[in-house]
């Protein structure tokens, strides 16, 4: 059985996030999906909504599972049998700090391999902050994030400012 994790802050998931999980989610036997706690990042969404909505867009795929995680996910890794761990990258500046990632698993956990994965060409600009930006703004997001979460994350930027 193949089985993968992949990590983030998911804050909010958006339709790159979900191209690669759709994608994984074709080549694994299972799929982990990890809300991962980022102690330099100030989230706008609880733990708990991310890990929902991610819930919420992923039902379909019978063999992905969320969840959320505190500590390293080399742990994680290991305390669930996983030897791949899945990042996404973007553009040069996700890989430089994908690159010390990577270092830094494979020093704690020599047996997690990582794999990157780029999303479509039609993702690869989407971030979090660009759509938060957007949503200031009030332009539409709808080519950006889930159909099911788009009122989420409107309402919740929307009440934050």
């Amino acid at each position: 059985m193949i089985k993968a994790v992949y990590p983030g802050s998911f804050d909010p998931l958006s339709n790159g996030h979900l191209d690669i999980i759709n994608r994984a989610a074709k080549i694994l036997d299972e799929l982990h999906i990890i809300v991962s706690v980022n102690k330099s990042k100030k989230n706008t969404f609880t733990i708990e909504e991310r890990v929902n909505m991610i819930k919420l867009v992923t039902k379909h795929l019978p063999n992905v599972h969320v969840t959320s995680y505190e500590g390293l996910v080399v742990n994680y890794c290991k305390e669930n049998g996983i030897k791949i761990l899945i990042r996404g990258l973007r553009n040069y500046q996700d890989y430089e700090a994908e690159f010390s990632l990577y270092q830094f698993n494979r020093d704690i956990d020599s047996n997690v391999e990582t794999m990157l994965m780029m999303p479509t060409n039609k993702h690869i600009f989407v971030s979090s902050s660009a759509i938060k930006e957007l949503v200031s703004f009030d332009a539409d997001i709808s080519n950006y994030v889930p159909a099911e979460i788009k009122d989420m994350i409107i309402s919740k930027y929307k009440n934050n400012k």
